[in-house]
């Protein structure tokens, strides 16, 4: 009975501190007007956390409008998975029952495989060549167009971070990386890239990571260290390797039939607030990742760079999954944002 006790308290100990994590930053984020009144709701949702700036655009998006459209539409904002997963959610969204979510780069591609372009290992793999890829209109919106027809609007996106590997040993050559147990997400792009490199990993659900990682069944986290510093994953792995194959995003999609039914006036205040509050966050996501980095190196956590030589490595590798991809993504459209990104 006392071991069944304390089991319980653990439980609700657990749950407790976990539902004020989540409470805090909501409270903080609360609207500052009354938006009962508002003629339309926009409701959106992400699994981000407002403490990451690529999940504040929310907010940000849910003031200006608010005041630009004189409170005739509300953006309904929900993150840290308020209405749910990824999966779920964006089931969700084909169907309108919710009219809009920041998707995680890795899920979008089962909207439309073009999506996945930005998870292709050193394609997009900077904070400046993802800006030229979204400055660039005409590729911006070849990259959304196959998601427009099956009634998604992808409308903009923010980020957070350049993804490397956490891990509880250091890692400094692929050698040294082949004796870790990563744990990937959830995305084909992802499971083709890591067989390539010829690294262990397993597919793990989020939420399923921090028991993993604290009890050893993996060894090597696969993300960025704004996620990892954040989350308090740097508190069990201590060593860092950079990386930055990629940048990982929140992709804003819309429901497209939802968004056909606003008012003209209220498309354009909801469209334009989209675009120039994600290029305000993008800047700030990258601050950001330096200042996360900086904060885990003051609290012991300690980061490896690649050599040039190993880098190659990885490139060379990964050439053959990007060819496989180009099938998928169309190779014309491939070659066409790796010639201008390059140029």
């Amino acid at each position: 009975m006392q071991r069944f006790a304390s089991g319980l308290s653990l439980v609700l100990m657990l749950l407790f501190s976990t539902t004020l994590f989540a409470a805090a930053p909501l409270a903080a984020w609360q609207p500052k007007f009354d938006p009962s009144g508002a003629e339309h709701t926009y409701l959106l949702s992400t699994v981000g956390h407002p403490a990451i700036e690529g999940a504040t655009v929310g907010y940000r998006i849910r003031d200006r409008v608010w005041k630009e459209s004189d409170g005739r539409l509300y953006v309904d904002y929900r993150p840290i998975s308020q209405l749910g997963g990824e999966k779920d959610v964006l089931n969700k969204l084909q169907m309108g029952a919710v009219n809009g979510m920041l998707c995680s780069s890795v899920l979008a591609p089962n909207i439309s495989p073009r999506l996945g372009i930005v998870n292709l290992p050193f394609f997009i793999d900077s904070f400046a060549k993802l800006e030229k890829f979204r400055q660039d209109e005409d590729l911006f919106r070849e990259y959304g167009a196959g998601a427009d027809a099956k009634g998604i609007i992808v409308a903009d996106f923010t980020g957070y971070g350049s993804y490397g590997w956490a891990t509880r040993t250091p890692v400094r050559t692929l050698i040294e990386a082949r004796e870790q147990l990563f744990r990937i997400a959830q995305a084909p792009v992802n499971v083709d890239f890591y067989k390539a490199w010829g690294l262990q990993f397993t597919v793990m659900p989020w939420p399923d990571v921090p028991q993993a990682l604290q009890t050893g069944v993996i060894s090597g986290l696969d993300h960025t260290p704004i996620v990892c510093n954040i989350t308090k994953k740097f508190t069990v792995v201590k060593n860092y390797t950079n990386i930055s194959y990629a940048q990982g995003l929140y992709i804003h999609l819309i429901n497209k039939r939802w968004f056909n039914r606003l008012p003209e006036d209220l498309q354009q205040i909801l469209k334009q607030a989209i675009k120039e509050e994600s290029q305000k966050v993008r800047a700030l996501t990258e601050q950001q990742q330096h200042d996360q980095i900086a904060a885990a190196k003051a609290s012991g956590v300690v980061f490896y760079d690649l050599s040039s030589a190993e880098k190659a490595k990885l490139v060379e590798l990964a050439e053959p999954v990007i060819q496989k991809w180009a099938e998928k993504i169309g190779p014309d459209y491939l070659n066409k944002v790796r010639k201008d990104l390059n140029d």
